[in-house]
Order: structure tokens, then sequence, then C-alpha cells
């Protein structure tokens, strides 16, 4: 690879990893021949992957597996949790060159409650569904063995490893162990314990692996608060701490639940031009694989028409063996032997919302890749926006604001900004002084500074704005439409950016009457005309304060002819203030500024006196 190569493929993978999400998920790094090198799991993805990229890197091993890398994908989850078992399920699968294979003993542990006569409950890292039920698996090591403490303590299941069955306990095969004197154990072996209540607490720990702890915490809570009662205060705590641990208990990984298995979920998110279809495969409850594939649309097609044929490409493509599917909606897709699901709650419909999360995430990326090679697709999209939004005729590449800034009247100056393709034209900028309006009265200020503003742009046939911008509500966007359409007879849009009580921009209003656009306040787009309404605030107030501050700086000294910023620093340097120059007579001024100037003072002095 000659040096122009690798910059290359090195300037793609930036571009990649710029666009990537902080969030938490797991990255793999392919060589060129498309093969898995590295898989990796992040608390932030982008934060990782570009400390990868660094050149203070200097471990030998890193360096070498960055120069293999053509190209990384990724995969967005919800926890860090579930990113170390998304890792985990792929290094199985791929086997990466770059990465260290977990062992069987090493993998995730899972609680088994066995299928024998008398069932045993213990964590194990062995998945043989022959031998019992299996909930997990568990990647935090610290709250399966609570679990397991919990349930030992409430429920006291044997911990033997005896095979007893019914006919051994009747013959009295069994005798008691150490469990059951220091009463780990109730005895079932022996008949201590009947057969029905034994099973009925195993029943009742099924539910504490399934997650279905309401009925217990409350149970719980009730024999705390008897204890309590009775004064048997450390008892209770015991309890109490039994019931804390069940409301934080949370059952399973939203990645990771065997009840979930070999499962592929599809979902759907697009455009004007493409769509995105995201693609996980469930097996054991674990997701071992997730693409996102892009479509062409050709004919305008819409969601249904795409899925239909993305489903069967897809599973073309993977050498699919999955009977079930799980969908966003429902479609008209008849495949023999499977089964397609639209889940409302539960689990599946967990993994439905990560895979459309995951959907919506590569469209963003994709969508900011393409905007940080052609800037001018992003003004486009939002000149788009607002125009669907407010139904304009045409985009409106030029956007002008207006603002008005004043002291109870003083010093009345106004402002207007101007946006071409949504960006500023500073040079376009323009500042007005107020001068027809007595008197803070700013819907008049605001309709002699429109009046000029386009009475000006007509008389020297300037382009006109395509959208006008109030600071304001209904009222700005009244005295603006009096100017612009009674007066002059022009047809241009006016919008209005409306506050709250808070005095917080939170509404866009178009149209006469004005009516409120349906637009959320956290959108881009809305950004965008907030910022536009921050620039016109700043640029009314900067010219505001620059001519306040030069009408406070003002001096007597400023009105007299034939006096310079020199000679009036001599003379405040020796007299101080302004009135200790008027009362000097001419001797003393013409010490300080000579006999000409000093005339030319006194006689100025002397005849605002008369």
């Amino acid at each position: 690879m000659t040096k122009e190569e690798n910059e290359k493929r090195l300037a793609n993978l930036k571009a990649i990893v710029s666009n990537m999400p902080n969030k938490p998920g797991s990255y793999q790094f392919y060589d060129a021949q498309g093969t898995i090198i590295y898989v990796g799991k992040a608390k932030s993805l982008k934060n990782r992957v570009s400390s990868y990229f660094h050149k203070e890197v200097d471990r030998f091993k890193t360096k070498v597996l960055v120069s293999k890398i053509m190209n990384i994908t990724y995969t967005v989850v919800n926890t860090e949790e579930d990113a170390l078992l998304l890792e985990n399920n792929l290094i199985k699968k791929y086997k990466p060159k770059y990465n260290i294979l977990l062992k069987d003993g090493k993998t995730y542990p899972s609680i088994c409650i066995t299928k024998e006569y008398l069932p045993r409950i213990f964590s194990t890292r062995t998945i043989n569904k022959k031998w019992g039920t299996y909930y997990g698996p568990y990647s935090h090591i610290g709250t399966m063995n609570s679990i397991l403490d919990l349930i030992n303590k409430l429920y006291k299941p044997r911990r033997c490893y005896f095979p007893i069955t019914k006919d051994s306990v009747t013959q009295g095969k069994h005798t008691t162990c150490l469990e059951y004197h220091i009463k780990n154990c109730d005895a079932p072996c022996i008949g201590k314990q009947s057969y029905e209540e034994y099973n009925e607490n195993i029943t009742q720990a099924r539910e504490i692996l399934k997650g279905n702890t309401r009925k217990l915490s409350a149970e719980i809570f009730k024999r705390m608060q008897k204890l309590a009662e009775e004064l048997r205060f450390e008892e209770a705590e015991v309890l109490k701490q039994r019931y804390l641990l069940l409301e934080n208990f949370c059952s399973k990984s939203e990645v990771v639940s065997h009840t979930i298995n070999n499962v592929e979920v599809f979902s759907i998110t697009d455009d004007d031009n493409t769509a995105y279809i995201n693609y996980m495969h469930v097996t054991n409850g674990s997701i071992n694989q997730a693409f996102t594939f892009e479509f062409k649309k050709k004919l305008n097609e819409n969601a249904e028409e795409i899925m239909q044929i993305g489903i069967l490409q897809i599973r073309e493509k993977l050498e699919s063996t999955s009977n079930e599917i799980i969908l966003p909606f429902d479609i008209d897709l008849a495949l023999e032997n499977i089964t397609i699901t639209v889940p409302i709650r539960g689990d599946k419909k967990t993994l439905l919302d990560l895979s459309i999360m995951n959907g919506k995430q590569y469209r963003f990326d994709r969508l900011k890749q393409a905007e940080k090679l052609n800037p001018e697709q992003k003004s486009v999209r939002l000149m788009k926006e607002i125009q669907n939004a407010l139904k304009l005729p045409k985009l409106p590449y030029q956007i002008e604001m207006f603002d008005n800034s004043n002291i109870s009247g003083s010093d009345a100056v106004a402002a207007c900004v101007v946006f071409k393709k949504m960006k500023p034209s500073k040079k376009d900028y323009r500042k007005y002084i107020i001068k027809t309006v007595v008197g803070p009265d700013d819907y008049a200020s605001m309709k002699e500074v429109v009046r000029r503003r386009y009475s000006r742009m007509i008389e020297e046939q300037q382009p006109l704005p395509d959208l006008i911008i109030t600071d304001g509500g209904q009222g700005q966007m009244s005295v603006v439409r009096e100017v612009v359409e009674d007066e002059l007879h022009l047809n241009i849009p006016i919008a209005g950016l409306a506050k709250n009580d808070r005095h917080r921009t939170n509404e866009l209003l178009y149209g006469f009457p004005p009516i409120v656009i349906g637009m959320k306040t956290n959108s881009e787009l809305f950004h965008l005309l907030t910022s536009m309404q921050d620039e016109v605030h700043r640029f009314a107030i900067t010219f505001h304060r620059d001519k306040r501050s030069k009408h406070a700086l003002h001096s007597e000294l400023d009105d007299i002819k034939g006096i310079g910023p020199k000679t009036k620093e001599m003379l405040l340097k020796t007299f101080k203030t302004v009135k200790r120059i008027k009362q000097a007579d001419l001797e003393e001024l013409i010490k300080v500024v000579g006999k000409v100037k000093g005339e030319i003072i006194k006689e100025h002095f002397n005849n605002i006196e008369n």
C-alpha cells in the first residue's frame, strides 16, 4: 500500500469514526477481505474507536491492528453491560484474529432449575436444556449471587447432589445432612418437608427469576411490618434487605434471554430517496448478528413494499433458517413455516425497539457523513423542512429577521440580519437609527425600519427575501404585514417566533390569522431558527450599546470648535473636571493650551453663560 493509499484509507476510517454516536455498543473492524479481525465494546463508541487513531498510540500490536483495518461497523445498545454481552457473542461467533477468545469457563453464568424429582437451583456456565430450565445469563455476577442467596434464604432448595427419587424417599434411603442442621434445608429427602410444599417453593423461585416479584415483595413487606410490630427488629431488617433487593431486581438483560431463540428482527426507517432496514438475528436470546442494509428507492416505494423485498433478499443473502420474524407492522408476506410477530409489549417489543434505534442511528450517521462531504446538502434539507412546514411556494433561500433595542425610548435603534442558504450573510446586515418614533414604541419602530428596508430594496431593485421572521408573536407579525402587504404591496411570507411566560421561544407562528406550526422545540430546525433569533438580538443590542456608550462619553468639550482630542486630554489632566475648566481664568487656560486655544475655550463658555 502506497503512502497516498494509506492516507486515503485513514481519512475514510476517521470519517466513519467522526459520525459514530456517544452511546454504548459493540464495534467491529474488517480487513481488506471483509473478514472481522477485531470486536470490541465501549461505553462511548465514538470516544473508544477514535482512540485507535490517535498519534500517541505507541503499542506495537495496536499499530499492527490499525494498519489492517479497512472498514468499521458497530451496533448500538442501551447499557454498557449489554455491550459486553454483545461483544462476547460476536467474539464466539466470528473468532476474530486480534481478539482474546473467551473459553467456556469464562462465559457468562446462568441460573438453572433442574428437572429432578426435587429440583435444585444453582449457577452454571454450561447450557444444556435437557437438564433443566435456564435463566439469564447474568453479566453482573454479584446480582446473580444475590438472587441465589435470596432464593436459598426464602425457599431453602436442597444443595446436595444425590439422585433423589420418589422411591428413594419412600424407602428411607437418605439421612439428614449438615445443611438441615444449620437450617439451610428443610430435609424433603426424609419427608420432613412435603413434596407439594417443596415444589410450591420452586414455583415461587421461578417467578423471582422471571421478574414477577410484585406479589412476593408485598408478602415480604407485610411480614416485615409484622415482625417490627412484635419488636423483632433484627429479623425485620433481614426481610427489609430482601425486600429492597426484590424491588431493584431486573431479571434479565434485553440483549440476552434464553426465552427467545432463533428469531429475526427487522425494522425500517426511510427518507425521500433511501430506505434503511435494520436486521438482527437472535439465538438463545442473544444478538449474534446485526446489520443495516440500504435500499435505493426507484419508484417511490412505500415502507411495506420495501420491507417485503428486503426481507426476502436479506434472508437469502444470510442463508437464514429462522422460523419467526419480528416486525414493526404487519405485511403481506407468505413464507412457508414462518411466523410473523408484531409485538406490542414484552421482550420481543424491547428487541424491536432496539432494532429501530439502530436503524435510525445508521440513517442519521449516513446523513451526517454526506452533509460533511457536501455542506450544501444540509442547507437544502433545512430549507426544504421550512418550506414543507410553512407550505411556502419556493425554498426560503434568503431569510431576514428584525429586532428593536432601546432603553425607555432613548437611543432607539433597530437591526436586520440576513441568512442565505441558512447561513448568516453578514455583509448584508443593516443597522437603523430610529428617526420618526418618539418614546418606547416597538410596533411603530418596527414599521419604520421595515418600510425603510424594503422601500430602498425596491428602489435599488435588489432581490427581496423569500421569508421574513419577526422576533415576536401576532403583534409584530401584524405590523410587518401592514407595511409589506398593505403599503408596499409585496407578497413576502411572514412568520413569527413567539415566547412563553418564561420569555423562552417555544412556538413558530405563520399565516393570517397566525397559527402555531407543529414543530418540536428540540428539533434541529427549531434550534436553527432560535439561533437566528439570538443573532439578530446580538446584532441589535451591540449596536444599541455602542450608540449609548458614545452618548454617555460625550462631553461639553466636544462642542468647542477647534479643540481636538489631545487638547481635551491636556485640559482634563490639569483641571480634572469640565466644571473646573469653566471656572478657570484665561491665564490658567493659556498656560495649559496656549493663547489661541485658551481664548477659544474661554469665549465658548462665556457665550453659554450669557
